[in-house]
């Protein structure tokens, strides 16, 4: 049984470099396959998937793809920012959500985003003006951003109270549905 296998993976070997094989039918040229062509995988949607499943890594590299194929516009700066910030890279996370209110400063998420990275380097009276922003800018139609202005102004008023604000997260929302819980407050 052996040899009969050997001598079927020797034939076809043999059949790939006599004449046809896997050269193109016009000679000498030595084949290869083309380039793959765009991809029709969304990188964004992949990258806000794997966010909500807590692969963070993947996510950024996901993220950083998308970047590749649409370019650094306000949606891949923002998501790259969210995937920093959640991986801890708060310098990273709030140069790229920088730059994507400077591009779009009508994206709520992207500021309230910003805030959440304030808040967590205890730049809390700017957080608070963040968020008051990103409040304005989405007309009080997000309980998530509402959410982290209440707890952004609480901590400005009494930054030593421990009580209520200790238990709430700040949430990290993105455009479209769907929010990410993300750290505790300091």
């Amino acid at each position: 049984m052996l040899k009969s296998g050997m001598m079927i993976s020797a034939f076809a070997v043999l059949t790939a470099c006599g004449q046809g094989g896997f050269a193109p039918s016009d000679g000498d040229r030595v084949f290869a396959p083309g380039v793959a062509g765009a991809s029709d995988i969304d990188g964004l949607m992949v990258g806000h998937r794997l966010m909500a499943a807590g692969e963070y890594d993947l996510a950024l590299r996901a993220y950083t793809r998308a970047a590749g194929q649409q370019g650094l516009n306000v949606d891949t700066l923002s998501a790259l920012g969210s995937a920093n910030l959640k991986l801890g890279r708060l310098g990273q996370a709030e140069q790229l959500l920088r730059r994507a209110v400077e591009e779009d400063p009508a994206f709520a998420a992207a500021w309230n985003n910003l805030g959440v990275i304030l808040m967590e380097r205890g730049k809390t009276s700017e957080a608070a003006q963040v968020f008051r922003r990103a409040f304005a800018t989405d007309n009080g139609n997000s309980d998530e951003i509402r959410d982290n202005l209440r707890l952004a102004l609480a901590k400005l008023e009494n930054p030593f109270n421990t009580g209520e604000q200790e238990n709430e997260p700040f949430q990290l929302v993105r455009r479209g549905t769907g929010d990410f819980v993300l750290l505790s407050t300091l």
